[in-house]
């Protein structure tokens, strides 16, 4: 790899870490809004699930629409509007405003992030290619481990005003060096929005997609309430608690790189062993939650492999439609993030209806089902291979 490629991936990673930091890093923030706003802090939380929501509609549409675009134009615009919508945040008194300031950039946010994966992709060699874009998702796990400890740190010593405009610098760092380092990158083949939309007629994209689904639900359905586990069956105190999700997120940074390695070595295999060995993590789980020490060493081991589940939902849809890059980067991005909202609704039941603990099953049933969808696609794969011959 060239000294000018890595250069690009720490920007892309740098980029990725600013993006999803101004998306996850309200989170530790929200009880300061809610008083800046006057206003209680689930209806603070809009401002997270309004921005999920948005990046789950546009994820398909938005890469569509700009994917005979100039990438580094493109970036730019998406970095720009980020800077934008975080200063508007920092100067307005009024939510409905702080609404449009997040929906929009959201809106932006998936155009972003296929060209990453795309650019990262294309700048090794194919077989290079998952090493290359797990470089990309280090940033978006630092993003989600170290965006909420250092907004609040920010908004608890100074301000949220101060948090906010921690999101604005970072993203207007990575606009300049995109803007200095990065070179014109126009499309060389434009495919038509009809070619990139026909992968939607493969039943091995919608099988992808489905599985992609589900496995991002078994992570995240759990991981939503992994807070609320340590506090209510771990029984813990809110600085271990504090501790234990600064590990998770670290172990998820390790994962990153770990995937990199084991999609470039055997994908195949890899995928198929995945839910089997979460699923055994999920087990553990359930039956040595109340204890500190298991849950400590189990909640790093499932950090890695929540780090290896997103470069294995990336890999399975891009793979399923490798002639339409940019659009099947932003299935993903849709895929994952209704999972995401799917897993953690299903894992809300299970809390309300069982408890706590029965959480972990949302988990293992989303697992299961995904073992099923990926042993169709692996099945259907193989038998076009054969017929193609």
């Amino acid at each position: 790899m060239s000294k000018q490629t890595k250069l690009l991936i720490f920007i892309l990673t740098v980029g990725a870490f600013g993006i999803i930091n101004t998306e996850m890093g309200v989170i530790g923030i929200l009880p300061y809004i809610a008083d800046h706003f006057h206003i209680s802090v689930s209806k603070a939380g809009l401002l997270v699930s309004l921005f999920a929501l948005t990046v789950a509609i546009s994820g398909p549409t938005m890469p569509l629409l700009y994917s005979g675009i100039n990438r580094k134009k493109a970036m730019l615009l998406v970095l720009g509007v980020f800077v934008l919508g975080n200063i508007v945040s920092i100067f307005t008194s009024d939510f409905t405003i702080a609404i449009i300031a997040r929906v929009i950039p959201a809106i932006f946010q998936p155009i972003y992030f296929t060209a990453a994966f795309t650019m990262a992709a294309n700048s090794v060699s194919k077989e290079e290619a998952p090493k290359a874009v797990s470089k990309v998702f280090i940033g978006v796990s630092a993003g989600m481990v170290l965006g909420v400890p250092i907004a609040s740190f920010l908004a608890s010593t100074v301000s949220f005003q101060v948090s906010m405009a921690f999101f604005a610098i970072v993203n207007a760092v990575v606009f300049i060096a995109t803007l200095v380092f990065f070179p014109s990158m126009p499309v060389k083949e434009r495919l038509s929005y009809g070619a990139q939309l026909s992968v939607l007629k493969k039943p091995i994209t919608w099988l992808s997609i489905i599985a992609v689904l589900l496995l991002n639900s078994a992570i995240f359905g759990v991981y939503s309430y992994l807070a609320e586990y340590l506090k209510t069956v771990t029984n813990i105190s809110g600085e271990l608690i504090s501790f234990m999700l600064v590990l998770f997120g670290g172990a998820n940074i390790i994962g990153n790189i770990v995937a990199g390695k084991l999609l470039t070595k055997n994908a195949i295999k890899t995928v198929v062993a995945f839910p089997f060995a979460l699923g055994v993590v999920y087990i553990i789980l359930f039956f040595t939650g109340q204890f500190t020490v298991p849950m400590a060493i189990m909640t790093l081991v499932w950090g890695i492999f929540a780090g290896i589940g997103t470069n294995i939902n990336q890999y399975w849809i891009t793979s399923a439609a490798p002639e339409a890059p940019d659009f099947a980067n932003g299935l993903f991005l849709s895929s994952v993030n209704l999972g995401t909202t799917i897993g953690t609704a299903v894992g809300g039941l299970f809390i309300s209806e069982m408890g706590t603990q029965y959480v972990i099953l949302v988990g293992l049933l989303s697992l299961i089902l995904s073992v099923v969808f990926i042993l169709l696609r692996n099945y259907m794969n193989s038998l076009t291979k054969q017929l193609a011959r």
